[in-house]
C-alpha cells in the first residue's frame, strides 16, 4: 500500500484525466446505447429499413463495432480453452487440430441461413437471434488463428521455464498466468489484429443475410454498404468505405496499438533492444491519474479476489485428484478427461460422417475420382498461393519486425490492407485475365493469394519482433550478416510462428477457393478446374449431393494434409526450433 501511494504521489490529476474520466463515460453510454438496439421486438417478415444518409453513419459504424468487440470476446475465450486442451491433452489434441484446420477451411458462410434460423428459434420475437447469428459469422471469421498460434505457443514453451513452474510447485491455473499467456501475448496480439481484419471481411455478409427467400438487414456499416451497392448508390459507397476506413484506423490507434507496445515486456530477453515500439495512447493512459488509481481500486483487487478463489479451486482438485494415482503415477481424472473429450469428439462427427460415406458409397466410381482429382487441383492452387505469399511476406515482415518506428508507420497500413474485402478487387483482375488472355487455371492462383498472404505476414511479425535482443545483439558481435543472419537466427526464430501462418493462410486458401476458382464479368466467366469451382457451380444448381460430395473431399485433403505437414512441422517447431 505505501508502494501503491508514493507511486500515485508521482502523478498529479490534470486535464489529461479529464479526457479520459469523459472518454470513459463516453464508451460505456454508447455501449448501453447500442446494445439496447440488439433486443427490439422482430419476428420473420419484418423488415429493417437502412438510411443511407450520411448522418446515420456514427450509429451504424457503432453497432458494427460492438459486434466485432463481442464476436472477438467469444473468439479469445475459445481460443483459450480449445487452444489449451488441443496442447495440454495430447489424445485429444491429436483430433482437435485437425478439426480446426477443417473448420477454418470450410466456407461458414455457406451455412449461416441454418444458423440464423437456430439463433431465431433460440430468441423468438427478438433482433437478438440474428445479432446473435451475425456475431457467430463475424466469429467464424476470427477465431481460428488465434486458436491456432495460442496452441503453438503453449508446445513450444522454453523448457526452463517448464522447470521452474514444476520446481515452484505450479498449479494449472498459476502456471498458465505466469507462464503460458505471457510467453503466448505477441503471437496472440498479432493474430489478434489480423483476427480482426478478418472480421472486417465478414462484415458485409454477416449483416446483409437471406433466410427462407426474405432479406434481413441489419443496422451497420456493413448493411449500409450492401444496401450502397443494390441501389447503385455510389456516393453511399464511398462514405460507407471512408467510414470503415476511419474505424479501422481509430481501432489500430486506440486498441492495437497500444496492445502491441504493452506485449513488448513479455518478450524473452536479458538486454532491451535500443529501440521500442511507441503508441501516444499507451505512454497518456501510462503516465495518468485516474488509471493509476482505477487499476489499484478495481482491477487488481477484483483479479487478486477472482485469481484467490481459481487458485483455491485448482488447489482442491488436485488434492482430491492425488488420491486417486496409480503406483506408477498415472492420474485417473485426466484419463477419464481425454475419453471422454475424444467420445464427445467421435459423437459428434459420427452423423455427418455416416452421411458423407452413404453419400459416397452410391455414387459412380468415376465421379467420386472427378471430385478427388478436382481436389488435387485445388490442393496445388493452395500450395503454390502459400509459396508465392511466402516470398515477399517473409522478408517484408521480417523487416518490419525488427523495425519498431517502420512498424508503428505500417501498422495501420497493413491493417487497412488486410481488412479490405478480396473478393471486391476480382471484378478488376477478371478484367485484366480476359483482355490479355491469362490462362485462369493459374490466374486463380493470384485471387486466392490476395486474402491468404496476409495470414503469413502478421505471423512472421510477430515471430520477428519476439526474437529476444541478446541474439541479435550476438550476432552483431560475430559479424553475421546476409544468409547466415537468417540461416543462424531469423528462421529458426520466426519458424514455430510461420508455421502457424502457413495453416493458417492454408486454411483461408482453401476457404477462397470457392469464389477464386470461378469469376463473372458480363457475359463472360472464368472457371479453374478445382473443388471450389465443384462446389461452387453445385451450389448454384442446388445439387446437394455434389455439394456434400466437394465438401467431404476438401475435408480428406485438409486432414491428409494436416496430418503429413503440418503435424510434422508442429513437431519440428516444438522439438527443435523455439527458445530454451
Amino acid at each position: 500500500m505505501e508502494v501503491f501511494t508514493k507511486s500515485l504521489a508521482k502523478r498529479k490529476f490534470s486535464l489529461t484525466d479529464v479526457i479520459i474520466i469523459a472518454v470513459i463515460f463516453v464508451i460505456l453510454y454508447a455501449i448501453l446505447k447500442l446494445s439496447a438496439g440488439m433486443n427490439i421486438p422482430f419476428t420473420q417478415g419484418d423488415r429493417l429499413e437502412i438510411d443511407l444518409s450520411p448522418l446515420m453513419l456514427p450509429y451504424y459504424a457503432g453497432r458494427s463495432l460492438l459486434r466485432m468487440f463481442i464476436a472477438f470476446f467469444f473468439s479469445l475465450l475459445f481460443t483459450f480453452i480449445y487452444g489449451y486442451v488441443a496442447a495440454k491433452v495430447k489424445a485429444a489434441g491429436a483430433i482437435m487440430i485437425p478439426v480446426l484446420d477443417i473448420l477454418q477451411s470450410i466456407p461458414v458462410l455457406g451455412f449461416l441461413s441454418a444458423t440464423i434460423i437456430a439463433f431465431m428459434a433460440a430468441f423468438p420475437n427478438s433482433l437478438m437471434g440474428v445479432e446473435c447469428a451475425s456475431i457467430f459469422a463475424i466469429f467464424t471469421g476470427q477465431a481460428w488463428n488465434m486458436t491456432f498460434s495460442f496452441y503453438h505457443s503453449l508446445i513450444t514453451i522454453p523448457q526452463d521455464l517448464e522447470e521452474a513452474g514444476q520446481i515452484l510447485h505450479f498449479n494449472p491455473w498459476r502456471r498458465f498466468i505466469s507462464i503460458e499467456l505471457p510467453i503466448s501475448a505477441i503471437g496472440l496480439i498479432w493474430n489478434g489484429m489480423m483476427s480482426f481484419g478478418g472480421g472486417w471481411f465478414f462484415l458485409a455478409a454477416s449483416e446483409a443475410i437471406s433466410v427462407l427467400g426474405e432479406d434481413i438487414h441489419l443496422p451497420g456499416i456493413g448493411s449500409y454498404l450492401a444496401v450502397a451497392v443494390e441501389s447503385g448508390n455510389v456516393q453511399a459507397m464511398l462514405y460507407a468505405m471512408l467510414a470503415m476506413l476511419i474505424m479501422i484506423l481509430l481501432v489500430d490507434q486506440l486498441f492495437w496499438r497500444p496492445l502491441v507496445v504493452w506485449g513488448q515486456r513479455f518478450k524473452l530477453e536479458l538486454s532491451e533492444a535500443g529501440e521500442q515500439p511507441t503508441s501516444f495512447v499507451y505512454d497518456v493512459l501510462y503516465k495518468s491519474y485516474v488509471m493509476h488509481w482505477l487499476y489499484h481500486h478495481l482491477l487488481s483487487p477484483l483479479g487478486g479476489f477472482l485469481n484467490s478463489n481459481i487458485l483455491k479451486f485448482f488447489d482442491g482438485v488436485e488434492s482430491r485428484s492425488q488420491k486417486y494415482l496409480y503406483v506408477n503415477k498415472r492420474n485417473y481424472l485426466v484419463e477419464v478427461c481425454k475419453i471422454f473429450i475424444i467420445i464427445v469428439v467421435l459423437y459428434k462427427l459420427y452423423a455427418p460422417a455416416k452421411e458423407a460415406a452413404l453419400l459416397l458409397y452410391n455414387m459412380g466410381l468415376q465421379d467420386l475420382s472427378q471430385a478427388f482429382m478436382l481436389g488435387i487441383y485445388t490442393a496445388g492452387r493452395v500450395i503454390a498461393a502459400l509459396f508465392l505469399g511466402a516470398l515477399w511476406t517473409i522478408p517484408v515482415g521480417v523487416w518490419i519486425g525488427l523495425n519498431p518506428k517502420l512498424s508503428a508507420k505500417l501498422q495501420p497500413v497493413i491493417q487497412i490492407a488486410a481488412s479490405f474485402p478480396a473478393n471486391m478487387l476480382f471484378p478488376f483482375f477478371t478484367i485484366l485475365f480476359i483482355n490479355y488472355h491469362v490462362n485462369f487455371e493459374y490466374g486463380s492462383i493470384l485471387l486466392m493469394m490476395l486474402g491468404t498472404q496476409w495470414y503469413i505476414l502478421f505471423n512472421v511479425i510477430a515471430g520477428t519482433m519476439s526474437i529476444p535482443n541478446d541474439l541479435l545483439e550476438a550476432t552483431n558481435i560475430f559479424e553475421l550478416r546476409g544468409w547466415k543472419k537468417w540461416k543462424t537466427l531469423i528462421l529458426p526464430g520466426i519458424f514455430p510462428y510461420l508455421v502457424t501462418g502457413f495453416i493458417t493462410a492454408s486454411g483461408g486458401a482453401w476457404n477462397a477457393s470457392i469464389i477464386s476458382e470461378i469469376v463473372s464479368w458480363k457475359e463472360h466467366t472464368l472457371t479453374a478446374s478445382g473443388i471450389g469451382a465443384y462446389i461452387s457451380e453445385a451450389t448454384i444448381a442446388g445439387n446437394w449431393n455434389e455439394i456434400l460430395v466437394g465438401i467431404t473431399v476438401m475435408c480428406i485433403l485438409v486432414v491428409f494434409i494436416n496430418r503429413f505437414v503440418w503435424h510434422k512441422l508442429y513437431y519440428m517447431a516444438q522439438t527443435k526450433y523455439h527458445m530454451d
